[in-house]
């Protein structure tokens, strides 16, 4: 039996649900980690009927920080590797009024990111092992009206990871920061995405497999929103005010 195990952080999510198939289906054995439990045991069940792995759940908040070190100390085996893949995108009209509402998507997306990911990357640093993969955001690139808040985090988190990369490089451990940009979820249910532009979880769960594998430093699942990004990225701040991107 294989003894390489990969944790997963917000497992319960639409891209944790295929990156656990794509990993299961290469041999790896799975901790999967989220606030629902009876989901999880149901897609634990599933994967290890369809992949012969083992598969452990485990409860986790991301907003709990103070849980962080208790649930990682707590893990039935120490990871091999880590994706993190929980994040909360909200609603931006709600969050500028309700503050309640803001500091929910800069808990979720940043500060249980670093908060947990500091502890792994102890973990890692000690045993000399080990890589991460974190879930971030082409919304991070520049910030729009229609999604600032939710986007100032996962900038805040594509910083993070860039730092944690050059830190933990020294240490031969691989840092990858993955921007999906549309992508089929329950999360994005209802919206009008391009079809052209939008991937299933599924392929975005081989690309982070296939970054991890190439030790990747940034990955765009369609390689072409690396050109949409630089292309808006670039737009003069005094145009880029007046547009309704």
């Amino acid at each position: 039996m294989n003894d390489r195990w990969l944790l997963i952080l917000g497992a319960n999510s639409d891209i944790a649900v295929g990156t656990a198939h794509q990993f299961a289906s290469n041999n790896w054995n799975l901790m999967l980690a989220s606030r629902n439990l009876s989901n999880l045991n149901k897609m634990a069940s599933d994967i290890k009927i369809k992949h012969n792995v083992r598969v452990k759940t485990f409860e986790f908040d991301a907003a709990a920080f103070d849980n962080h070190k208790t649930f990682y100390q707590k893990l039935t085996y120490k990871p091999n590797g880590v994706v993190l893949a929980f994040g909360y995108l909200g609603d931006q009209e709600t969050a500028q009024n309700d503050f309640e509402e803001a500091k929910k998507s800069l808990d979720v997306n940043y500060n249980g990111a670093v908060s947990i990911l500091e502890i792994v990357a102890d973990d890692f640093t000690e045993r000399g092992e080990g890589f991460i993969a974190g879930i971030s955001s082409v919304a991070g690139e520049r910030g729009r009206q229609e999604n600032y808040i939710y986007g100032s985090a996962k900038a805040g988190f594509t910083a993070y990871l860039s730092g944690l990369r050059q830190r933990l490089f020294k240490k031969n451990i691989h840092v990858l920061t993955i921007k999906p940009g549309f992508v089929k979820t329950k999360m994005t249910f209802g919206r009008d995405l391009p079809n052209i532009l939008t991937a299933s979880p599924e392929q975005v769960g081989k690309a982070i497999y296939k970054g991890v594998i190439k030790q990747k430093n940034v990955i765009y699942v369609y390689p072409v929103w690396r050109l949409i990004m630089l292309v808006i990225r670039l737009i003069p701040e005094p145009i880029f005010k007046r547009l309704d991107l």
